[in-house]
This record gives C-alpha cells, sequence and structure tokens, in this order.
C-alpha cells in the first residue's frame, strides 16, 4: 500500500498545467465503443479509473493503445455485451458503458458499480429512462440484464434530477436510436459538453447538451475520429486550493476559466486575488484567508460537490467561521474526521457542516476516505505543521495525476512511498 509523506508550512508558487478532465474521459472512452471504428483521444489523464475504463475496452474486444496523453481504441471487433464484477466493482463510473453496449449489441449484463461509497447511486434514473428507449431490464441478485427485442427508439425523458450519469447514459444510447429523444432537467455539466462534441464528431446529431433540454435525433452509425478532451475543473480547484492554503501564488495553464465560474468566487472571498489570462488563471493568496460565509453545493453551474472536500481544508485555516451545506451526497463529509485530528473545528450537523478557522493544523497519520476527501488531506497536510502521513493513496489516483509530482513542482514537500 501507497502513501504519502507530507512535510507542511512550505509556501507553493509557480506554474502548473492542468490535466485532462477525469469525468470526461470516462464517458468518451466508453462511447469509442459505439463506433465500430477507429478512434483517437487526445489529453487523456493517467489515472487509476482510465486505467478500469481501457481495461473494460480490452475485455469487451477493443483494440487499445496508449501513448502519453493519447489514447487509441479500435472496436471493430468488439463482441463481448457484459463486464467482468472486478471491474464493474473497482469503479463508480462503470455503469457508464450501459447506454453504448446496449446500443452496439442490443443487450448488457453486468452489476452494479464500485467505486468511492458516497451515499446512494441513482442508478434507478438510469433504468427509467432506458426503459423510455425501449431496453428490458431485469435486476436478480445485483445483476443487471438487458435487452432490445424491438430496438432502441426515441423517447421524452424527463429527470427527476440532473444527474450527470444518468443524462450521459441516455444520449450514449439514444444516438443510434431511431427517431428522436428529448431530455428535460438534463445535467448542464461541461463533461456533458464535451461528451455530445465528441459524439457529434462521430456522425451523432445532438443538440442543448449544457442547457437543460437535449435534444438528440439518431443517426444510423457513427465513425471513429479524434477528440480532445477539456481540462479538469476539479483538479484545478484543488490545485488552487492547496496554494490558497498556504498563502501562496500559481499559475494554472490549459484551463477554461468559464468552467470555473462558481469556484472562482469562493477564492476571492477568501481574500485570494483571481485573475484570467486566456487559456490560464493567476492566483495569489494572503498568509492568512478570510473565512467564506455561505457555501453551498449544487449541480452545475452551482458550486460543485467534488470541490468541496478541497475547499473546507482550505477554509479550516481562514478567520472567521463558516458555513457549507451539501446537498449531492449524504456522505460527503467523510473527511471531517480526519480534519479534526489535524486540529480542525468542524461541527457536523446533517447536511451542514460549521467551520471555525484555526490559526493552524497539524500533521497526524490519516487515510483518505474517498477520492476528493483524499485530495483534502493533501490540502490540510500541505498547510500543517510536521510530516503528516496519509494512506488510502489508491483514491487519490483515481482523479488526481501524479499529484506528488504536480505539487513538487510549486515547492511542496511530498512524496509518495
Amino acid at each position: 500500500m501507497s502513501k504519502l509523506i507530507i512535510e507542511g508550512g512550505k509556501r507553493l508558487c509557480g506554474k502548473i498545467e492542468v490535466q485532462g478532465a477525469k469525468n470526461s474521459a470516462l464517458p468518451i472512452l466508453a462511447a469509442t465503443l459505439l463506433t465500430g471504428d477507429s478512434s483517437v483521444i487526445h489529453n487523456c489523464p493517467n489515472l487509476s479509473d482510465v486505467n478500469i475504463t481501457l481495461n473494460i475496452l480490452r475485455y469487451m474486444g477493443c483494440e487499445v493503445k496508449k501513448d502519453g496523453a493519447t489514447v487509441y481504441v479500435d472496436s471493430k471487433c468488439a463482441d463481448k455485451y457484459d463486464i467482468p464484477d472486478e471491474l464493474m466493482h473497482a469503479m463508480r463510473s462503470s455503469i457508464i458503458f450501459l447506454g453504448p453496449m446496449i446500443s452496439r449489441f442490443g443487450r448488457a449484463r453486468l452489476t452494479f458499480p464500485g467505486g468511492c461509497e458516497l451515499g446512494p447511486r441513482p442508478i434507478d434514473l438510469h433504468i427509467m429512462a432506458l426503459r423510455l428507449l425501449g431496453v428490458e431490464i431485469s435486476e436478480k441478485h445485483g445483476v443487471l440484464e438487458c435487452s432490445v427485442p424491438d430496438g432502441l427508439h426515441g423517447a421524452k425523458i424527463s429527470l427527476s434530477f440532473p444527474s450527470v450519469g444518468a443524462t450521459e447514459n441516455i444520449i450514449l444510447a439514444a444516438c443510434m436510436a431511431k427517431g428522436t429523444t428529448i431530455i428535460t432537467n438534463a445535467a448542464r455539466e461541461p463533461e456533458i459538453v464535451d461528451l455530445a462534441d465528441c459524439l457529434n464528431a462521430f456522425g451523432a446529431r445532438i443538440t442543448g447538451a449544457g442547457e437543460g433540454v437535449v435534444i438528440i435525433d439518431g443517426v444510423e452509425r457513427l465513425s471513429g475520429t479524434m477528440h480532445t478532451i477539456i481540462p479538469d475543473r476539479i483538479a484545478a480547484a484543488s490545485y488552487m486550493a492547496a496554494v490558497a492554503a498556504t498563502g501562496g501564488r500559481v499559475l494554472l495553464d490549459h484551463v477554461i476559466p468559464s468552467h470555473l465560474g462558481s469556484i472562482i468566487p469562493v477564492f476571492e472571498e477568501s481574500g485570494c486575488t483571481v485573475s484570467q489570462r486566456g487559456n490560464a488563471i493567476l492566483l495569489d493568496a494572503p498568509t492568512r484567508l478570510h473565512a467564506v460565509s455561505f457555501l453551498r453545493t449544487m449541480p452545475y453551474p452551482g458550486f460543485p460537490t467534488d470541490a468541496q472536500p478541497p475547499i473546507m481544508a482550505m477554509l479550516a485555516t481562514a478567520r472567521g467561521t463558516g458555513i457549507f451545506v451539501e446537498n449531492i451526497f449524504e456522505s460527503r463529509y467523510k473527511h471531517v474526521c480526519a480534519l479534526e485530528r489535524m486540529g480542525a473545528k468542524i461541527h457536523l450537523e446533517g447536511k451542514v457542516a460549521v467551520v471555525e478557522g484555526v490559526p493552524e493544523l497539524y500533521a497526524a497519520k490519516v487515510a483518505a476516505p474517498d477520492l476528493r476527501g483524499g485530495a483534502a488531506l493533501v490540502v490540510a497536510g500541505l498547510r500543517a505543521s510536521g510530516v503528516t502521513e496519509i494512506t488510502g493513496v489508491n483514491f487519490i489516483e483515481r482523479g488526481y495525476e501524479d499529484i506528488e509530482l504536480v505539487l513538487s513542482e510549486l515547492g511542496a514537500s511530498i512524496k509518495k512511498i
């Protein structure tokens, strides 16, 4: 088992290039299954979740090659319509293969996904939507058996919650369905737009991505092409939090500032100066931050739940008291206990967390509870006095590419052993 060793108290300064977006890479790689052709995906981050996705494609019969940040997928010979349990359980996002498998093979067999335990997974939205598209689904002992006896057809689908995964699965399944599919209350995240842009490059006809209503006109076939994944806005926010926590200064290159529209004001309220320079952001933080009075997570374009843990860690040493309200995942506060071990003062009551800023955090041996909670502990360790040891690095590596190397380039004393 790997662990991160962090000697805190180092001011982080410098320049980093933000990795490709994990939450774009996974559905886009799954989408290559639809083409029955060769596809080239650029700016693909080197993450454990991406490697699991590539292994799923290989298992299904695709030819996959990875060269740095570029992935080549040839799905001509794909012929399996199931995913082994060990691959499904290794990654929460593995359910994203359901739509492409049904569209490509007319059937699918898979178990419920694994990954971080963040509360109930809204698989019911995926199932409801796919049934409206003509999929017959039965569930027994945790196994989903799916078939399409009469073929996929367009439908009007209204989501009770703007689920990112459900929106993606509907789009992927509907691309080659007969007729038109209309999704209302669709997720609006930039990663949805990136997926739609990729599919349209493949030959799909999707309009409205990034808005509340998405329209998919089914086409007969898709063809492979090249696509470049957008930058990872959550990784950008996490590194901004790390720098701000240490009173540092950073230029984040290769970002899309508009994707950080709900995040930048949080840093500005905390006392940071944030300026945009084309596809780069310059953040300059004071020696000690100010508390952010109120922060609540919401579906995009609201403040993202994935950015809440590292920013909570950043504000643990701010002057004053702030309130967090977590509206997306009921188990998103698992990092709080570890932060308290490091000296943070955080009071939990249901989905509300009251953070009383303390002058300093102190090193401790802690375990990452999940992906973003692990990032929060890294931020806290960079600020804390002493040497912090973080286990559960496998969680962090699901979403951050070589995090110890990136932070070392900014002057952090961090190593993985």
